[in-house]
């Protein structure tokens, strides 16, 4: 096995979700992702944890999505994570178009039955990794070992190194009320973070980090925004997604392609037509567009915002937290003809922020 595998392991049972003896754990990944699954158990082993492995297949989901209509939530799945102390998410694909066929209103509906499953998992301790699958380099548009390369040069990192550089963006949105993010002439987008705090993302929940984010306050979003980076969702690509807010809700939407998707995604439910997180990127070693949101979304050069589900964390005591079954991520590019200006001042331009060198305000 290869030691990056090991030493991936290592980092997500120290540093992300601070494994200790006796927790109950449950490790969820497919079959493409079984060695750092492997991996992770022998970790488990050694800290005197006890694991339990959820097999995520592809195929199988897709099966069982084509062939249901109605959807309630399992309550056998529910009760295991009530019971467990930490929840790691592997991503590993042999096909990343697997459920393309799926119905996007199946999906939502499926969504919204596993909704307090989802609620129960982000009330543990948790973490969201890739491991370097052929389907994902593919997609990359990498070979294998340029893709493993890129992966785990991006996972086994110094992650105290990348909080401190981060820390200087968190003191400037914390105490922030308005936020305006401005790209070319079709991204002009306000909104407020009053009272609401900002995180520094580390490599905890999600490995790699490299961003910070929080959420805006749900009535506040105004303008338009194109999201001019493709995202896969539901194993389709949607390019070119336009969105309006008035009020804080989505009131106009376009894609370029399978609008069809984004508009499942949207009517949702009523919270998944508002803003649940803005994130803005920070990680300089992810250099490159991969099509994997747990990856680009941390780009240098880029801010996400996604429809639906505000994280807790993020929701000061007072303010209201959007509700939702769904949390899609969508990445405007910010290395050109663009900028972020926090309460009047331009804190990022063109990709570099202002405590870096380069920056013109």
């Amino acid at each position: 096995m290869d030691p990056r595998i090991r030493e991936h392991a290592e980092i997500i049972a120290n540093h992300s979700v601070d494994l200790q003896e006796g927790d109950n754990v449950v490790i969820s990944a497919p079959p493409a992702g079984q060695d750092l699954a492997v991996a992770l158990h022998e970790v488990v082993g050694d800290r005197g944890a006890n694991p339990v492995a959820l097999t995520r297949d592809a195929r199988a989901q897709r099966a069982y999505l084509r062939a249901s209509d109605e959807f309630e939530t399992p309550e056998h799945t529910l009760a295991l994570i009530e019971e467990t102390d930490v929840y790691v998410a592997i991503r590993a694909d042999t096909n990343v178009t697997e459920t393309s066929d799926v119905d996007p209103e199946v999906n939502a509906e499926y969504s919204q039955a596993n909704q307090p499953i989802l609620n129960e998992r982000l009330s543990k301790r948790w973490c969201l990794t890739q491991y370097p699958a052929p389907a994902n380099a593919q997609l990359a548009e990498m070979s294998t070992e340029a893709y493993e390369n890129f992966v785990w040069d991006a996972v086994n990192k110094d992650w105290d190194a990348v909080r401190e550089h981060q820390a200087q963006m968190v003191e400037i949105l914390d105490p922030a009320d308005e936020i305006r993010i401005v790209s070319g002439d079709t991204t002009d987008v306000r909104m407020s973070l009053d009272g609401n705090p900002t995180l520094n993302d580390y490599g905890e929940h999600n490995l790699p980090g490299g961003e910070v984010f929080t959420a805006p306050v749900p009535d506040s979003v105004e303008g338009e925004v194109l999201f001019d980076k493709p995202l896969y969702h539901q194993g389709r690509e949607v390019t070119d997604v336009y969105l309006t807010f008035e009020g804080g809700e989505v009131v106009d939407h376009e894609a370029a392609k399978n609008e069809d998707v984004l508009t499942e995604v949207l009517e949702t439910d009523d919270g998944a037509r508002r803003l649940g997180e803005l994130g803005i990127g920070m990680n300089r070693d992810i250099d490159r567009f991969t099509y994997n949101m747990l990856f680009d979304e941390k780009m240098g050069d880029t801010v996400h915002m996604a429809v639906g589900r505000a994280y807790e964390d993020t929701v000061g005591e007072g303010n209201e937290q959007n509700d939702s079954a769904v949390h899609v991520d969508m990445i405007v590019d910010m290395s050109e003809d663009s900028y972020i200006e926090v309460d009047g001042e331009i804190v990022q331009r063109d990709g570099t922020f202002r405590f870096e060198d380069g920056f013109e305000g």
